[in-house]
This record gives structure tokens, C-alpha cells and sequence, in this order.
């Protein structure tokens, strides 16, 4: 296939790409190189002849429209968006405008685009959402999201996806957009920008940096592998149900304190402190940010039984290749832990 990828040069999209092109896939990536994207990312494939580069924004419909005519994906893999909670509280105008309009303009596009005679007859959509729609568990409950959960959102990073979806949801019960779309749980792996919990542990753990926890560490998530979800991805967007969404989850839930003192563990036997002291010691618990969902949980049995996927990775081999990559690519990262964006936010309103 044809397939545009929106947000390529992103954590998750990145992963995406590279898979793609393994798979011989031939791919468009449609980026704007927001603060979070790094084409070093991709370097692995940007010279593969099946990978194209167009840096356009999402929120410009003509430049959208420009490019549907002139590559006639066969499919598009929505991806990009504004992801941080903690940046969603303090800039919550660049979520609405990112991950709403955004997300219209690039459905009105596709939408003018299989009208039109030059669309191919296969034309899918796919867009790539979040669990955090669902909004928060208790901690004590055998509960998860499924994909009948209702739509509860407490952060404006949340409810600007949740609103992504629903818009979705409508062009393909309007206009009959062939659209399949997906919930996932919290990526975790290589690429992933230092501002996230995992990436953030790591990088001031390396550092030798207080490693903050919102509250007392209870709040809990179930963490996937990304290159896990990007083959989940594939399988939906090949054989997904026309209009239905799926969860995506890793089965692996943690307490974001048992999270960071498992990497802490990791990094005391990968790379040993000189002064023997243990990286644990550089916990700092830190006041919690508004609106702090407790707990996310994904039941993944209707991709399970439809499609056939399962995680494959367990929780302890992805983050023991997560914290080696991140210990052997200090370049990477540090070129990155400048930009806006690497400083944590969202602790005051």
C-alpha cells in the first residue's frame, strides 16, 4: 500500500514508519516538526525509495488537499497530535486546534479525496487515539476500558482526543468514510521524547537528576511496547471492521512508583553508580497535577478474537530494552532535552 502517516517523525509514528517500510510498504510522512518530532528517528529508512518527507501541518486543509492529489494514498494512518497531559493543561488552545481541527481537516481532505476519481478503491482511514478518552479506574477494581466504555475525559489533552474521535466517528455515519479507528494504552520503548514518565526516569537518572512522582506513585497505567502496538496498528487497519474502534493495551499494569523503581533496578545493574550508591535514592515525590487520573486498564479481547494480536513483548524485556537504547543513544537524547517541552508542567494551573 500507499499510506500517508500523519506525525511520522513522532515517537509512535516513527515506529510505525519503520515498520511500514519493512513491510514493503510504500509511505508518505506528513509532519510539521512540532517541538516532539525528530527525523533522526526515521534515519534508519529515509533513504529507502518507498519513503517520501512532506512537512505540512494538519490544521492547512489546501496543503492537505495538494498532497491527496498528488500521492493517491491508499490509506492514512492518523497519528499526529499534541500528547501531553501536563502540556494540555498549561497550552490547552494548541490541543483544540492540533488534535481537533486538525483531525477535521485531514477527514475533509480524505473525504474530498474519495469523492474524487483519483482515490483508490481500497481507501481506509485509520485513526490512532488514546485510553485516556475513557478517563480514570479506581485502583482497588477488577475494571477496564473496553470498547463500549463511555467517553469520560478529565484533561484537555483527553477531551480534545475523545472530541477527535467522535468527529471521526460522524464522517464515516455522515459521509461514509471507510474509517477504523484504535485506543491504546501508554507507549513505552525506543524514540520516545524525554518528557514522558519512562523516557524522563531514564534521561535524569543518567543525569544523576531527582527522578520527580506525582503524589505518592499509586496512579496506575498498562504500558505497551510501541513496536507492539505498531503491528497492532497494521492488522487493523488491514482487516479492522469498518467503523469500529479497538483497544490496544499491553497487559502490563504498574504503579507509576513500582514503574520507575523497576527502571531504577535496570540501571543499577546495566550501568552501576561509581559510588555505589542505588538510583532509587534519586526519587523525589512532587505535588500532583490537576485532575490526575488514577487508573487506566485495557481489556484487548475484541482485537484479540477479531484479529488475532496479542502483546508480545512482557513488561520487564521492553523496559530492559528500553533503558539499554536510551543508555547507548545519549546523543539522541541529548539534543533533545532542550527544547521546549523536556521541562516537566502542568504542577500549577
Amino acid at each position: 500500500m500507499k499510506i500517508f502517516v500523519t506525525g511520522g517523525a513522532g515517537f509512535i509514528g516513527s515506529a510505525v514508519i519503520r515498520l511500514a517500510i519493512k513491510l514493503g510498504h510504500s509511505v508518505v510522512n506528513v509532519d510539521s516538526l512540532t517541538y516532539a518530532s525528530c527525523l533522526d528517528n526515521i534515519k534508519s529508512v529515509s533513504n529507502s525509495p518507498n519513503y517520501k518527507f512532506e512537512n505540512i501541518d494538519i490544521r492547512n486543509l489546501n496543503d492537505l488537499n495538494d498532497v491527496f492529489m498528488s500521492y493517491r494514498p491508499d490509506a492514512v494512518m492518523h497519528l499526529a497530535a499534541e500528547t501531553h497531559v501536563d502540556r494540555s493543561i498549561d497550552n490547552p488552545v494548541k490541543f483544540i486546534n492540533t488534535n481537533i481541527l486538525g483531525t477535521m481537516n485531514l477527514l475533509e481532505a480524505s473525504r474530498l479525496y474519495k469523492k474524487s476519481l483519483n482515490c483508490s478503491p481500497s481507501f481506509r482511514f485509520l485513526h490512532v487515539s488514546t485510553d485516556e478518552v475513557y478517563g480514570s479506574l479506581p485502583n482497588d477494581s477488577e475494571l477496564k476500558f473496553t470498547e463500549k466504555s463511555p467517553y469520560n475525559p478529565r484533561s484537555p489533552y483527553a477531551a480534545s482526543k475523545a472530541s477527535a474521535d467522535h468527529l471521526v466517528k460522524s464522517w464515516y455515519e455522515t459521509y461514509g468514510l471507510p474509517i477504523v479507528l484504535t485506543n491504546c494504552s501508554n507507549n513505552y520503548g525506543p524514540f520516545s521524547f524525554p518528557v514522558k514518565l519512562i523516557p524522563v526516569t531514564i534521561i535524569n537518572a543518567l543525569r544523576d537528576q531527582p527522578l520527580p512522582i506525582y503524589g505518592d506513585g499509586s496512579h496506575i497505567r498498562d504500558w505497551l511496547f510501541v513496536d507492539d502496538h505498531a503491528k497492532a496498528l497494521f492488522l487493523v487497519l488491514e482487516m479492522g471492521e469498518l467503523g469500529q474502534n479497538y483497544n490496544i493495551g499491553g497487559n502490563n499494569e504498574m504503579t507509576n512508583l513500582e514503574l520507575v523503581k523497576m527502571l531504577c533496578s535496570i540501571l543499577d545493574k546495566l550501568k552501576p553508580k561509581l559510588n555505589g550508591k542505588q538510583y532509587s535514592d534519586q526519587i523525589e515525590f512532587v505535588s500532583d497535577r490537576p485532575g490526575h487520573d488514577k487508573r487506566y486498564a485495557i481489556d484487548s479481547s475484541l482485537i484479540k478474537n477479531e484479529l488475532g494480536w496479542t502483546p508480545s513483548v512482557d513488561l520487564k524485556t521492553g523496559l530492559e530494552k528500553t533503558v539499554k537504547w536510551y543508555v547507548d543513544n545519549k546523543k539522541w537524547w541529548e539534543k533533545l532535552i532542550n527544547r521546549e517541552g523536556f521541562v516537566r508542567l502542568g504542577t500549577k494551573i
